[in-house]
């Protein structure tokens, strides 16, 4: 892999944005471990003190991540990635439930008014293996595909800004509420919005959204219950 070397001043800048390009290109996906120190400084051709400026700042904004003994990994594909993940973090489960309601109705609309035949065979790809994962009672199996379902809808959207969007924050919110994930109802309403979609009947595109946001919210209502 061949990285350009710096050549102006501000070098710990160039740096940076030199990794960020290997990671936003996927050259460095997230869960990576990134190439020694020594790799680096030879590849860049810069001091060890610029490398590790550089690095300590890509910490900071949240794509990079050190892991004592083992290295230094990818975390996020973006800065705007990172940052939602960080806010999200902070958030309760209400407040992430009333972001995902607000993107993925939205989602919903759109797709089922511009969708086209790509898009249909995207969506049943997706909901054929939401429900392999269900005949086989993998949860996590499940999980994946349920959040390829999300993304799929929001490509069928055909906003790059909202895929973009969406895109950034998905994993952060997905992973979020993944623990309240109830298989069985999540995969009849799911079916049910997938039919709404491919009908082109954003009403009911968009109903199925509220009912399945509402499943998760009951769920926290009753563990908070339960909890107190």
């Amino acid at each position: 892999m061949e990285i350009s070397k710096t050549s102006r001043l501000s070098l710990v800048e160039q740096v940076v944005t030199q990794i960020e390009s290997l990671i936003q290109s996927d050259k460095w996906p997230v869960g990576t471990r990134i190439p020694p120190e020594l790799d680096l400084m030879k590849q860049f051709d810069v001091s060890r003190n610029t490398l590790r400026e550089a690095i300590r700042a890509l910490v900071h904004a949240g794509l990079l991540q050190t892991r004592q003994g083992s290295g230094t990994y990818v975390s996020s594909s973006s800065v705007l990635g990172a940052a939602f993940y960080r806010h999200i973090k902070k958030s309760n489960l209400l407040e992430t439930l009333e972001v995902r309601y607000a993107l993925e109705r939205e989602a919903a609309r759109l797709a089922a008014e511009r969708r086209n035949d790509e898009d249909l065979k995207a969506l049943k790809a997706c909901l054929d293996e939401c429900e392999a994962a269900l005949q086989n009672e993998d949860r996590k199996r499940y999980a994946e595909a349920d959040i390829k379902l999300h993304k799929t809808i929001v490509q069928a959207a055909h906003n790059n800004m909202l895929s973009d969007l969406y895109e950034h924050m998905t994993e952060a919110l997905c992973a979020s509420v993944h623990n309240l994930l109830e298989i069985t109802p999540a995969i009849r309403i799911h079916t049910q919005l997938a039919a709404a979609i491919i009908g082109q009947k954003p009403d009911q595109a968009m109903e199925a959204v509220n009912q399945y946001i509402t499943v998760f919210k009951d769920t926290i209502h009753m563990e908070d219950e339960h909890e107190n």
